[in-house]
This record gives structure tokens, sequence and C-alpha cells, in this order.
């Protein structure tokens, strides 16, 4: 079964929508009509990843006329991403340069750099379409987020870890200076041991002076009982 393609028959300057036109774009109007036939009646958000991974040098160009398109229908009709579409894009041939390379036998060959000129008109769903939309994305559970919202989120999840990364060297550091803390007072207990455990042998030495009597007095005790000996 054929499919059936619907052409617009109006002129391009009376269709409707948000426009925006990158004229004299250095490449030729067929590599760039390869990439607008995948976006065309594409969400911008579905045609914006379209075009990011698109392997062809065109779509770098055509996603910044894309950009400038939205951008044109939220600064100056204030409709939001989220309700656009690509309602129509095409690439009209621009002039071309002609350059020319020597040949053989005082030939030139004719060098032919193209240019042309790329319109993208981006459209607003109805609010019945949209109530499609959105009913066909809580079915497959997802819904459609604005990009505003998207990027506050991420400006947010990563703020979060900036200061958490920011918490943590404080936190690092109050652990080391518990550390050094208890190393002190571990070293200042272990003098304080060493302290009492000197003056402990000390009086242990005294005592046993005391209690043990002296090399003279047993000297004398002897001669003591020598005398006695004697005398008997």
């Amino acid at each position: 079964m054929a499919a059936i393609i619907e052409y617009d028959e109006r002129k391009t300057n009376e269709r409707p929508g948000v426009r925006a036109v990158h004229r004299g774009a250095r490449m030729s109007a067929y590599k760039a009509r390869e990439v607008l036939d995948l976006i065309r009646n594409k969400p911008v958000g579905e045609a914006r990843t379209i075009l990011q991974f698109c392997e062809r040098g065109a779509a770098d160009e055509i996603g910044k006329v894309l950009d400038s398109a939205v951008a044109n229908a939220g600064n100056n009709n204030d409709i939001p991403p989220e309700e656009l579409f690509v309602a129509s894009c095409y690439a009209d041939e621009g002039p071309t340069m002609k350059r020319w390379r020597p040949r053989a036998r005082g030939r030139a060959t004719r060098i032919r750099k193209r240019t042309c000129h790329i319109t993208i008109i981006v459209g607003r769903y109805t609010q019945t379409e949209l109530d499609a939309i959105r009913d066909r994305l809580a079915a497959k559970g997802r819904t459609a987020a604005s990009p505003s919202a998207e990027r506050a989120r991420r400006v947010a999840r990563s703020r979060g870890k900036g200061a958490a990364a920011e918490e943590t060297p404080e936190e690092s550091t109050e652990v080391e200076e518990t550390e050094v803390e208890e190393i002190v007072i571990d070293e200042v207990v272990s003098e304080e041991s060493a302290d009492e455990t000197s003056a402990d042998e000390n009086a242990v030495e005294e005592a046993t002076a005391e209690a043990t009597p002296s090399d003279d007095a047993a000297e004398a005790a002897d001669e003591d009982a020598e005398t006695e000996e004697k005398d008997d």
C-alpha cells in the first residue's frame, strides 16, 4: 500500500507559524533536505533529539535554525516549547560560488561551492491535540515536562552535589581534629601513668631500704656477737 503524502499548496511565505531562516548555508540543498525530512511534523523535543544523534554534518546547522524558531515563538508569541511542532521545513538553493582547479594539458575544471537557504516553521498544537498527546504519554507512564522545568531540576541536582562536596572536606577536617585531640590526650595520659609508675618504684625502693639493714649495722652486730663468745 502506497503512503499518502499531503502537500501544502500555499506559498511558503503564506504558511502559518513562527519561522527562522538561515540564508547562505555552506552546503547543498540536497544535503539539507535529507536531514529536514527526518524532523518534519515532529514535536520540537523529538526533533531536537533526532538532530542531536544524526550523523550528517547538516544536522548541526539545522539544529541552530530550529532553536532560533523556538526562541522566536517563545519571545514574540509567548508559546511554550512543549506545545510546538515542526509544521514545515525546506531548503532552497542559494547562489553557487564558482572556483577553478588546474588540470592536465593547460585545462581547468570548475568547482561548484553550493549554498542553500534553510527555513523552519514551527506551529502550535491545538488543545485537542495536546490532550491526546498527554493521554498517550500518561498511558506509557511518562509525563511531558517542559525544558525549563527539566533544566531547573538538573541545576538543583548539581547544586545539591556541590553542597555535599563542600560539606565533605569540613567533616573530614573535624574528624582529623578529633583524632589529633585523642592522640594528645593519649600522650598526656601515658606521661601521667609513666610519672605514677616512677613514683611507685621510688616508694618501693625506699621501703626496701628501710626494711633491709645496712652493711655497717650487720658488721657491728657480727663483732658484738664475736666479743660475747670470747667473754664466755
